[in-house]
């Protein structure tokens, strides 16, 4: 148990029974009446995101989130199966799990997952990955007054937008929680 005035971004909270995730806080002590704390918080589960207000140390459960160092072995049709770095114990994830990092994950590829009672609840990957475009059109040049964009589909078979002057074969690095091109990779 811990107060509102204890929050923090990332901690999980178990509310009525369900685990939610602060992304978002601001202490507020309005000039009539107590102070209150203003929360954003998304459902770990559902990724479903509400506001929610509190009164000042009114007193909150904490969830115990275990966050693993894993390394992503393979997708075997049905799952998605990590392998524990400390323990060599092997878990398999359902494709929800797993969500939007799905588009950047490759074998072998070190990752963070998250569990609570031996329930996996969502796979984080660093902020950018570095990986191959796989095809994309030649970029020409055309009556535009700013730098245009082009689809690229890179090596985990997921499309996204890049300068016209990139070529297929040349490595970009990605940042995993937009999707966003963030630059070329010089090898």
């Amino acid at each position: 148990m811990a107060t509102t005035n204890d929050l923090k971004n990332g901690m999980v909270l178990d509310l009525d029974g369900q685990l939610w995730s602060v992304v978002w806080f601001q202490h507020h002590k309005p000039g009539k009446g107590g102070a209150v704390v203003r929360t954003k918080l998304k459902n770990v589960l559902s990724g479903k995101v509400v506001d929610k207000t509190f009164n000042a140390d009114v007193k909150v459960e904490i969830a115990t989130v275990d966050k693993r160092d894993m390394t992503y072995l393979y997708n075997d049709g049905a799952a998605y199966v990590f392998m524990d770095k400390s323990t060599y114990e092997q878990l398999q994830l359902q494709p929800d799990v797993v969500g939007e990092a799905v588009h950047f994950l490759l074998e072998n590829q070190d990752a963070i997952v998250a569990v609570h009672d031996d329930l996996p609840l969502y796979v984080e990957l660093p902020a950018s990955v570095e990986l191959l475009v796989e095809y994309t059109e030649p970029g020409l040049q055309g009556d535009r007054s700013t730098g245009g964009t082009k689809p690229a589909k890179l090596e985990t078979g997921y499309t996204i937008q890049v300068p016209l002057f990139l070529t297929t074969g040349e490595k970009v690095k990605v940042d995993t929680r937009t999707g966003d091109y963030l630059g070329r990779v010089n090898s």
